[in-house]
């Protein structure tokens, strides 16, 4: 009797961090039947000779709670071989909300993850009010890939407190309340809590976000309200300003709800910083505590480039910035324009623009180069202030030179997160420190981290000796799921789940990022597509064949 499909040849990374090995895998249903020898034919078929097969890549930290309304294929992360996401991270989320809230909602994605309000008002259809109606709402969007949610802090804090969530201490009230919702919206569906404590994270009138300033007694309260239902904790803790008491928020939470806790890291500028992280987490294991890191596999920040965000902010560039892209080359092309950008940027201080300039510089603006795959591993040589020093040039002609040459293409990465390389790979090093953080659906003008899962494949495990590949396919497909609390993916097994990818691991590679305008109303986002995906099977159904979607939407909301 046929199969649904056959995979046939293939080199299977099962995901368990086990030995690479020759064979089939026969799919029948939304599930793997046999791996080894398969003889029997399939109604669907593919051949994987010369091509690893691993199980689909879990996404731990993205955004898309706005996204699934208007592009259901998710499509920054099911063209990087991802087919499971987790939404609602950081505390931002839709639900709960009431019918009044829905626009504060908005705005609070808007200000904190860039994410258009007109478009996340207009593309969602809103017609929930607790979490697991929100989750019954994404059923019927029929998402290319697997979703599941976290319940997020600043929309149940402000579902609790009102206009009180911003700035006030909670109430022992407050907190049972806010305890029993959380328990309650696990029971129905989301596998967790997030939250965050981040100072940049900001209503659109500057305060901070409901929570970021709650008492610890606040968030062990929900802890073990959602501990009791198995569910996680996920946070965004402020180690840069409190390392000693968000250490210790960390080892209670974990205590408090008996189970995994997720929180989000970087290497920071030296090594001593992310050692001290490793180190307090690994004395939090040796205790028998369930906490996990997740960090971004490369050094990241934001783009900027002539066709996107630009660095300089005086008055020539400002008006540079509210012209298209054709009218910005004419600009950068005009002799008298072009020094007055000169000379304007020029007078300018990066002190002036904030932290994230003020401790960036041009040393950490990378250039990603001028061939199809960005080189996202420069090292200080592929600096912006490097090669303007080789030219004997000031930056900001380094920058109009390239970007004349290139139409405008030109792209440099903002390396503000994880600055030190070096550092960077002593923390992913770690047992439980998973590369990912891509944040895709969120920054969507700012940045493109969403190809995380193609990065660490093709760079950590094929062209680095960081991960052998059968431990780079283990930190982005098994040790993820077992944090997310899926049991039924991650790992290629019979009867277990047909979440697969076949991959040319030689041509594997993420494409340069480019900008488009095809949210609703016309909003730009960066996309970036991959290389090298042969197919990816989400539920025994093929999404992506030869890097290309098929237009098959056969993804599942996964409910705790």
């Amino acid at each position: 009797m046929a199969h649904d499909l056959v995979i046939r040849g293939g080199t299977i990374i099962d995901g368990t961090g086990g030995p690479q090995r020759l064979g089939d895998i026969a799919v029948d249903g939304d599930s793997i039947s046999k791996v080894g020898l398969v003889s029997s034919k399939g109604l669907e078929e593919i051949d994987a000779t010369d091509n690893i097969v691993t199980p689909g890549f879990v996404d731990l930290h993205t955004h898309f709670d706005a996204q699934i309304g208007w592009d259901p294929m998710l499509t920054p992360v099911s063209w990087h071989g991802v087919t499971t996401a987790l939404m609602g991270n950081c505390g931002v989320t839709f639900a709960p909300c009431r019918v009044g809230d829905r626009e504060l909602l908005a705005g609070m994605m808007e200000a904190v993850e860039d994410i258009p309000k007109d478009a996340i008002l207009s593309g969602l259809p809103w017609n929930w009010e607790h979490y697991g109606e929100y989750l019954d709402s994404v059923e019927t969007l029929a998402p290319a890939i697997n979703v599941a949610g976290l319940v997020g802090h600043c929309a149940l804090r402000f579902y609790v407190m009102g206009e009180r969530a911003v700035e006030e201490q909670a109430t022992p009230a407050d907190r049972h309340e806010m305890a029993s919702i959380a328990q309650a919206a696990v029971k129905d569906g989301a596998v967790g809590f997030s939250t965050s404590r981040l100072l940049f994270h900001r209503l659109p009138d500057g305060r901070h976000v409901p929570g970021t300033h709650a008492e610890h007694e606040e968030l062990v309260q929900i802890a073990e309200a959602i501990g009791s239902e198995g569910g996680l904790m996920q946070s965004v803790n402020n180690l840069r300003g409190d390392f000693e008491g968000e250490i210790a928020l960390l080892a209670k939470e974990a205590r408090a709800s008996g189970g995994r806790v997720l929180f989000s890291m970087t290497a920071g500028p030296t090594n001593e910083y992310g050692d001290n992280i490793c180190r307090a987490v690994s004395e939090m294991r040796a205790e028998g505590l369930d906490v996990n890191a997740i960090s971004i596999p490369r050094g990241s920040g934001f783009v900027t480039g002539l066709q996107c965000n630009l660095i300089w902010r005086s008055k020539p560039w400002k008006r540079l910035g509210r012209m298209d892209l054709n009218e910005r080359l004419v600009t950068i092309r005009g002799e008298t324009s072009r020094r007055e950008l000169i000379e304007s940027a020029k007078g300018e201080t990066l002190a002036e623009y904030g932290d994230i300039w003020r401790l960036t510089g041009m040393e950490h603006i990378v250039w990603l180069g001028d061939s199809e795959r960005p080189q996202y591993t420069g090292g200080r040589e592929s600096s912006l202030q490097a090669l303007a020093d080789a030219a004997g040039e000031h930056p900001v002609e380094t920058f109009l030179r390239l970007s004349d040459k290139s139409d405008g293409r030109a792209l440099f990465t903002v390396r503000f997160f994880n600055q030190n390389l070096e550092a960077l790979r002593r923390v992913l090093s770690h047992e439980f420190v998973m590369p990912g953080l891509g944040d895709a659906g969120a920054h969507v003008s700012q940045i493109m981290d969403a190809g995380w899962s193609t990065f660490v494949l093709s760079h950590w495990g094929r062209d680095e000796d960081l991960y052998s590949l059968e431990e780079a396919v283990r930190r982005i497909t098994s040790a993820p799921a077992r944090v997310l609390g899926v049991a039924d993916r991650g790992t290629i097994a019979p009867g277990l789940r047909a979440d697969i990818n076949v991959i040319d691991i030689d041509r594997l590679g993420e494409r340069m990022p480019e900008i488009v305008h095809d949210f609703p109303g016309g909003a730009k986002r960066f996309v970036q597509r991959a290389n090298g995906y042969r197919a990816t099977i989400c539920n025994g159904k093929t999404l992506l064949l030869d890097d290309e979607h098929t237009g098959v939407r056969s993804g599942r909301v996964l409910r705790h």
